[in-house]
């Protein structure tokens, strides 16, 4: 069976799962596209392609001889080129979150319906070793039925919302904190095994950078009601200062409570069994598989892209649904951009529409 064949869109993440498909049997990178020439003839080296792989026009890039397209660029872009690969016959691995209005979540939901190519979102944190292991104690029974969850992803960068030097808006200026919502909400519903049907947020404030846009307000809070009964509140900030940035997670259930650890991903967190213990104990929570090969580090972001890589190759190769297919992606997208609009119309609850179904 010959090589997929994969195009990359944006250096540095488009280029990072690129690297773990250069190195797969089962695959091979044949295409780069940016708008950046210098990255672009940068990466075009270091993947040792010619310059007629290489490609500053996404509209010309779309079209060339590759199978998979992976969209690793500005969320505001995510639906056009998104909608483009589906059109021309690729296959999509997208970068989250899937879009950044309603309407772009709809154009994509549309596009993978009316295509047989298939789709994926490529949210990593789903995959960090210890989440995997915390399925596993949940499909055991060992919390129960979760009623609670939280969530929190702060995560400081503020020259990636305005450039301190030249002054300059950068595309996340107009980002609000809670539309990126999927490294916390992708990991809870997935262990839930659930979706989100309510939500409210507070936040509007902007103290740190003012004058810049939503991607600057200070933080803001969200509290989800989900179809199962459960409620979820996730924090998210890009400006709140943080070291090291972390995604922190902790789950309530009738008969248990499980979280990780609040000092790095690979830091020691705690869980409770009832009947089984007889107070809380600590446990380790590590973000990368022990047992995976070198090559699975080559993502950036511990072994999680690996495997993210592997499932959406397993997908196409048999012919099945990608684990955060659709549906799933959009699970953890719309919430999000629901949850800002209850916001600034005041934190009131709204309803969040279930996408993709």
């Amino acid at each position: 069976m010959s090589k997929l064949k994969v195009g990359l869109v944006g250096i540095g993440r488009g280029t990072s799962y690129g690297h773990i498909f250069a190195n797969n049997p089962k695959t091979e990178v044949t295409a780069l596209c940016d708008i950046n020439q210098a990255s672009l003839e940068a990466s075009g080296k270091d993947f040792k392609l010619q310059d007629n792989q290489l490609f500053n026009n996404y509209n010309q890039f779309v079209n060339a001889d590759f199978d998979i397209a992976v969209i690793g660029s500005p969320i505001p872009d995510h639906v056009e080129q998104v909608v483009k690969a589906l059109r021309s016959n690729k296959h999509v691995l997208c970068e989250v979150t899937a879009a950044n209005t309603i309407e772009g979540c709809e154009e994509i939901v549309k596009a993978v319906k009316n295509s047989d190519r298939k789709y994926m979102l490529a949210e990593n944190c789903n995959y960090m070793h210890f989440v995997m292991q915390w399925k596993d104690i949940i499909n055991q029974g060992k919390l129960g039925k979760i009623l609670y969850a939280e969530a929190e992803y702060v995560h400081e960068i503020r020259e990636r919302v305005l450039d301190s030097a030249s002054n300059e808006k950068k595309w996340r200026a107009e980002r609000a904190p809670i539309h990126y919502c999927s490294h916390s909400l992708g990991p809870i519903l997935y262990l839930m095994d659930d979706y989100i049907t309510k939500a409210t947020c507070v936040g509007k404030d902007v103290n740190i950078i003012p004058d810049v846009g939503v991607g600057a307000i200070d933080y803001q809070v969200a509290l989800f009601q989900t179809s199962k009964g459960a409620t979820i509140k996730v924090l998210r900030s890009s400006v709140l200062t943080l070291k090291p940035p972390l995604c922190h997670y902790q789950l309530y259930g009738t008969k248990g409570y499980i979280e990780n650890g609040n000092y790095g991903y690979n830091s020691t967190g705690r869980s409770y069994y009832q009947g089984e213990d007889e107070e809380a104990k600590e446990m380790v929570c590590i973000s990368s598989d022990p047992n995976a090969p070198e090559v699975a580090k080559l993502g950036g972001h511990g072994t999680s892209e690996y495997y993210i890589v592997s499932d959406f190759i397993n997908s196409i190769e048999n012919n099945t649904k990608p684990t955060i297919d659709i549906l799933r992606a959009m699970d953890m997208t719309v919430p999000g951009i629901i949850a800002h609009e209850a916001a600034m119309k005041g934190n009131v609850w709204l309803d969040v529409p279930r996408l993709g179904i």
